[in-house]
Parts: C-alpha cells; sequence; structure tokens
C-alpha cells in the first residue's frame, strides 16, 4: 500500500501493522504516526546493506531524495533503471523480493529490540509470525515437533540452526531472500548506528572451508560445516550448521537436489550436534531444520519434509529438541499434513502452489 499510494498519502492509509510498529518506538507521537512509520521504513531500508538493493528499495517506496511525491509508476521505473530491467521484468521478479526485504527487516528491528521493541512486538508486527507443536510417534515413542511460521532470523533460543547451501559452501549475498542469506545478514555484527562491521558467520565458513581444503574444490553433497552464529548469539542461536545439499548444473544458475542428500545432510547435523554438544555449557539440545533443498533448488516441498523426517525418525537421541520453520501459514499447513497432521487436503495444494521458490536457497 506505501508503494502505490507513496509517502505523502501515508495519513490516509489503512496499515495498522506499519502503525502498531511505529507507536512502539520510544518519543513516538500517536499524531505524527506517517512521520514515524516513514522513520521505521527508513531505518529498515539503510540495514539492506547498501548496493542495488537499497537503492532500488529508496527508490520503491519514495524513500530516495525528491521521490516522496513521484507517481508509484515513476517510482517503478526508476527502481527498474538500478537492475537494468524493463518495468514489466521488475514487477514480475525483483519488485517481490525488494519488497520483502524491506518487510523483513521491519521485523527484525522489531524483533531484535534495536528500535525498544520486544520479541513480542515482533509477533503483533505479523499475524503469521506463530508456532505449531506436531506430536509425532518415533521408534513407538511419542516425538513433540515445533514448527515455526516466520522468518528465519526471528528464531530465538534454538541451540542449532540448519542452513542450506550448495556444494561450494559459498554464502549469498546480504541482500538475497534465501534462508542461508538471512542467517548471514542477521548473523553480522553492526554499530550503533546500523552500520555492519563484522561478517562473523561468513569468515568462519571460508574459515572452515580452508581447514578442511575445500576453498577452491566443492564438498560432497550431505557435508555439514559448523560455524559461530555471530550476532544471533543474542537470541540464544549457539550454532549455524551449514548443509551441503544443492549441486550446481554446469553452465546454468539451477541446482540438483535429491531426498538421499537431503536426508544425509539432516543425519550428519544430528551426528555433529551429538559430537559437539558436550563442548557447550549447557549442553546443546534443540536444532531447527528449514525445508532442505525446497526452494532454487527445485525440490517439491513435501519431498523435502520426508526427506528429513527419513533422518529426524532415525534420531537416537530421546532428549533432543526437534523444530522445523517455514515462512508461510500455507506451507506450514502442508508440512502439518505430510507429517500426518489433520490440515485440508485442499490447504497442502495451496501450500505447493505457494511455496515455490520461497523456502530454501
Amino acid at each position: 500500500m506505501v508503494r502505490l499510494e507513496g509517502l505523502v498519502r501515508l495519513r490516509g492509509l489503512d496499515v495498522p501493522l506499519l502503525r502498531r510498529a511505529a507507536a512502539s518506538m520510544p518519543g513516538a507521537v500517536t499524531d505524527a504516526w506517517p512521520v514515524e512509520v516513514e522513520n521505521l521504513l527508513r531505518a529498515a531500508v539503510s540495514r539492506l546493506g547498501g548496493g542495488d538493493l537499497e537503492e532500488a528499495a529508496e527508490r520503491t517506496l519514495g524513500l530516495a531524495p525528491g521521490m516522496r511525491d513521484r507517481a508509484a509508476a515513476d517510482r517503478r521505473r526508476l527502481a527498474a533503471e538500478v537492475y537494468r530491467l524493463s518495468v514489466e521484468r521488475f514487477r514480475k521478479s525483483q519488485e517481490e523480493m525488494v519488497l520483502g526485504q524491506i518487510a523483513e527487516q521491519v521485523c527484525w528491528i522489531a524483533g531484535t529490540g534495536n528500535r525498544g521493541t520486544s520479541a513480542a512486538g515482533a509477533a503483533m508486527l505479523s499475524p503469521h509470525l506463530q508456532h505449531r507443536t506436531l506430536h509425532m510417534a518415533r521408534s513407538g515413542r511419542p516425538l513433540t515437533v515445533t514448527l515455526h511460521i516466520h522468518p528465519v532470523e526471528l528464531v530465538r533460543d534454538v541451540d542449532v540452526i540448519v542452513s542450506p547451501s550448495n556444494t561450494h559452501l559459498g554464502l549469498p549475498e546480504m541482500y538475497k531472500s534465501s534462508v542461508s542469506a538471512s542467517l548471514r545478514r542477521a548473523g553480522a555484527v553492526r554499530d550503533a548506528a546500523g552500520d555492519m562491521i563484522a561478517d562473523p558467520v561468513h569468515e568462519d565458513l571460508a574459515d572452515w572451508r580452508t581447514k578442511h581444503g575445500l576453498l577452491h574444490r566443492p564438498a560432497p553433497p550431505g557435508t555439514v560445516a559448523p560455524t559461530g552464529p555471530g550476532a544471533l548469539a543474542a537470541q540464544g542461536v549457539r550454532r549455524i550448521y551449514h548443509a551441503a545439499v544443492a549441486v550446481p548444473r554446469p553452465g546454468t544458475n539451477d541446482y540438483e537436489v535429491t531426498p538421499q542428500d537431503v536426508a544425509a545432510a539432516v543425519a550428519r547435523a544430528l551426528t555433529l550436534m551429538s559430537q559437539e554438544r558436550d563442548a557447550h555449557t549447557p549442553p546443546l539440545r534443540s536444532i531447527c531444520f528449514p525445508l532442505l533443498g525446497a526452494g532454487r533448488g527445485g525440490m517439491p516441498p513435501e519431498t523435502s519434509v520426508n526427506a528429513l523426517w527419513t533422518a529426524l525418525a532415525a534420531d537416537a537421541e530421546p532428549d533432543r529438541e526437534l523444530h522445523l520453520i517455514v515462512r508461510r501459514p500455507l506451507v506450514a499447513d502442508l508440512v502439518t499434513n505430510v507429517l500426518g497432521g489433520d490440515r485440508p487436503a485442499q490447504a497442502a495444494q495451496a501450500g505447493r502452489r505457494e511455496q515455490k521458490g520461497h523456502e530454501c536457497g
């Protein structure tokens, strides 16, 4: 709505979630909520790391100098020029990514308390920030799995987060929308002004690749590389496990992912966690998996869930806490359905349509 109507018409827009976020900021003035919403959006855009993404975001919302009163069509055209794309191509691809990145940063600002809002405040900003408890059975014993429905960077108090990767174990740029890019961005260390001063997750992973002789060659599919959490330590995250499940197809931008490689990576992550468990105080106990391979890897989400469960069901640790994470409620319905829940079949079918290209890269 802000993109369509522009900053000069904010007061006439029905944007309750942005107003709630703005009202929670220190020193907010109720009558001046459009100014506070604009300040929130500027803060979110400033966290996008510069480059084309930040410039396109500024132009899209009219935050760039001299653009606050420009028509939506003009702002879209100028944003498309940043990526050297036609307006139609930009509308169908990059624009959704740009707006999604701004929205994630709004949630991140609220969730980390950088602007005085708690994690509970972040949950208030989005009706999709929720959890479900799935009651399963494993080897005849009851098992509880927590299903998170929100961006991965808002995970709190989970010891290990598994991040999907290609076999070169190279992290994408922070402005990308994948799970691995989000974790790199969330793990970055920033100063009081929000500027990045260190990129510890990327640096740790590069050190691991060097140590294991993988700096200039790919790792076998199913390899799992552990790193520290960077700034995510403030949220109770203690390790990130980078799971190599996507094999690049030579000469293309596509990947090959198999259920066997996903299951192997999950099993390896569980084994690695058991090996590292007692080296931490308190011992590592909880681990969170996204739908490995179900984004740019092209694997159907139900296939990813089944491959994940193949390895999770064989886990021998009785007291390990298992978590799954997806971004959208319809995909959560699909996961619940595949794992034996009672969500309606039409929701699962909708989830499959909505899922493609949005979970893990």
